[in-house]
């Protein structure tokens, strides 16, 4: 029988919460500063953009390059195995693999100021920021159990990717309207149903292992990133207008 005072105590288990929960949002904000800084700085560089992007004699993107394309693999191939690797990393390599996706995505993610003015952009970061603290919020302090959401929200992602590789073949206006509005909404039931589910894991974190507590706390950035992200670039077709 484990004696009583082997225990961890509430005040010790609230601790490592506080100190898991702020290591997930540190680690997501910084992520998301190094694709915002690598974003602006592939945009206003002549280099980079004719590495990424083919360009006509009057200097409009007219389509992707081969490294676009490559880069766009490569950090989609780095989500999958952090995803999958991520009980056998160490908590060096888990971190480093993050900020490598950051820099990726930021670097791919410079499109968008090709095709979007830089006011729209501005306006849809401000209120994911918004919608996104709202509800990670509300999946903090909720009582409700959110896990029923699960398979309704990645029923709901699956429905979504179909749904918007139809329409790049159909082209339709009113069905990208229709699809950046269930995208929205889908990413802000993703935000409180990940929180609470992360709020969750660092409730049963170990408190004498912290090489799996960091390795807990970079998956759980990963995760809130990505929701975050893809609910910036909903909104982003809705504030959208191309660029004049």
């Amino acid at each position: 029988m484990t004696p009583y005072n082997s225990y961890p105590s509430q005040s010790a288990r609230t601790e490592v919460l506080s100190s898991f929960m702020r290591g997930v949002y540190g680690w997501m904000t910084l992520g998301l500063a190094l694709t915002a800084a690598l974003a602006l700085f592939t945009s206003s560089s002549p280099a980079m953009m004719r590495l990424l992007f083919q360009f006509n004699p009057a200097g409009q993107a007219v389509g992707l390059s081969m490294a676009f394309w490559v880069l766009l693999i490569g950090e989609v191939g780095l989500v999958f195995y952090l995803s999958a690797r991520i009980r056998h990393l160490s908590a060096g390599a888990a971190t480093a693999l993050f900020l490598m996706y950051s820099a990726l995505n930021g670097v791919t993610l410079s499109m968008i100021f090709l095709a979007y003015a830089a006011a729209a952009i501005f306006k849809a970061f401000i209120t994911a920021a918004g919608m996104f603290g709202a509800m990670s919020l509300y999946g903090t302090l909720t009582k409700k159990d959110l896990t029923s959401w699960g398979s309704f929200l990645m029923m709901g992602l699956i429905g979504l990717i179909i749904a918007m590789v139809v329409n790049m073949f159909l082209r339709s206006p009113a069905m990208d309207f229709v699809v950046s509005g269930i995208g929205v909404v889908l990413f802000m039931g993703l935000t409180a149903y990940d929180t609470q589910k992360l709020k969750t894991m660092g409730e049963m974190a170990p408190l004498d292992d912290a090489t799996a507590l960091r390795r807990g706390t970079i998956m759980g950035a990963l995760t809130l990133y990505l929701d975050f992200v893809n609910l910036f670039l909903m909104l982003l077709r809705f504030f959208g207008g191309g660029r004049d």
